[in-house]
């Protein structure tokens, strides 16, 4: 098992993110190609799937996009990505991933920023 895979607690095949949204499939792809949203390939099948935690109320979470654009410009890969979002920071205190969840996101994209100097 990955890295990534330790670190999300809980995944959504990309068909059951396509059913929460209630949006094709292929419009799921689009928002894994556009940062919307991060995949990666997990389980015995490896299959793309996506953190659930990235959805709040049958929606993705409004502060995620833009935080994948800034970890994304620090030269973070998707699966580098979800595990910067989902890996304790006790000067947080708690997961990047939970903060976003509770409307921090000012204070997530500032230390995403400095990840690249």
């Amino acid at each position: 098992m990955s890295n990534v895979e330790n670190v999300v607690s809980e995944w959504l095949p990309l068909p059951d993110v396509s059913e929460l949204l209630g949006v094709s499939i292929t419009k799921v792809h689009a928002y894994i190609n556009d940062g919307t949203l991060l995949a990666a390939r997990v389980g015995d099948r490896h299959i793309r799937c996506v953190p659930a935690e990235f959805f709040m109320d049958g929606a993705i979470l409004d502060s995620l996009k833009g935080t994948v654009g800034v970890l994304s410009d620090a030269g973070y890969g998707s699966e580098e990505a979800i595990v910067w979002l989902f890996t304790n920071d006790d000067s947080l205190p708690g997961r990047p991933i939970d903060a976003l969840r509770e409307g921090r996101k000012t204070e997530i994209r500032r230390r995403a920023q400095a990840l690249g100097w």
